[in-house]
């Protein structure tokens, strides 16, 4: 049952026939994982937190840099040099007390990539690297965990949804492009909140069952046009990650293979 301050400030959850009171206990009950509290994941943390999800889980070993700050939109300057993931879970508390928040000061991992998913209903992928985007997607399709996918580089961004048994992003890239970074070629700073309020969407509807899950295809996004194309992806049978000869383990991934 949500309590009266809840219904208040849920209120325009509530008016939406599709959410309504049962939507928001769903959400209340639901937990995240959110992987990396950079520039994408900064969006998803405020959304996630204001929609009332129960808890929310930061995986990130780095700390907040000036360099950041262009779009890093959990991090104020006297932040600079403290850890982002607990500046992002005090930010998250100062905006819903109510959000039971768990810290991880690490990087993700093949050692650690299972047992961080583990306990948490939908992943977030909002790492700024391929090699940690295709570990997530193993992970992820390993413990059968539903996640959201986005990567961004200068003006242009993409995003797609893996449910159990929808096509992963290894239906699509069966191996990490030869460049780790997706920021070398600099970064149009608002396109991260689009591509992060995307992914935070996609665990919301995850919930409370809204609209079409954005599974199945790959939503690309060019800003400087202002250009989205949706386009439709199938799961891939002999797919390295998820098809029928798949691992059934963690396997250690380089830019370089």
């Amino acid at each position: 049952m949500l309590s009266e301050e809840e219904k208040i400030r849920y209120s325009r959850h509530l008016m939406l026939d599709d959410v309504g009171e049962e939507g928001q206990e769903k959400i209340k009950k639901g937990s995240v994982l959110i992987i990396g509290c950079g520039a994408l994941g900064s969006p998803n943390a405020l959304y996630l937190a204001g929609a009332g999800v129960g808890k929310i889980g930061l995986v990130d070993d780095d700390v907040v840099d000036v360099s950041n700050l262009h779009r890093q939109i959990l991090y104020r300057t006297p932040n600079v040099g403290i850890s982002k993931a607990q500046c992002a879970k005090d930010t998250i508390q100062a905006l819903n007390p109510s959000v039971e928040v768990e810290v991880y000061q690490t990087r993700f991992e093949v050692d650690n990539a299972l047992e961080l998913v583990k306990d948490y209903d939908f992943i977030i992928d909002a790492s700024d690297n391929f090699v940690t985007k295709f570990l997530v997607n193993q992970a992820c399709v390993l413990s059968n965990k539903p996640y959201a996918h986005a990567g961004i580089v200068r003006y242009m961004g993409q995003s797609m949804t893996h449910y159990p048994d929808s096509a992963c992003l290894g239906c699509l890239f069966p191996t990490p492009p030869k460049d780790a970074s997706l920021y070398k070629m600099g970064l149009f700073g608002s396109i991260t909140g689009i591509l992060g309020s995307i992914q935070a969407s996609e665990a919301l509807k995850y919930f409370t069952g809204v609209g079409i899950p954005l599974t199945n295809a790959l939503l690309n996004i060019e800003i400087a046009t202002m250009t989205f194309r949706k386009l439709k992806i199938a799961k891939n049978p002999d797919c390295p990650i998820c098809g029928k000869n798949a691992s059934k383990v963690l396997t250690p991934l380089s830019c370089n293979s």
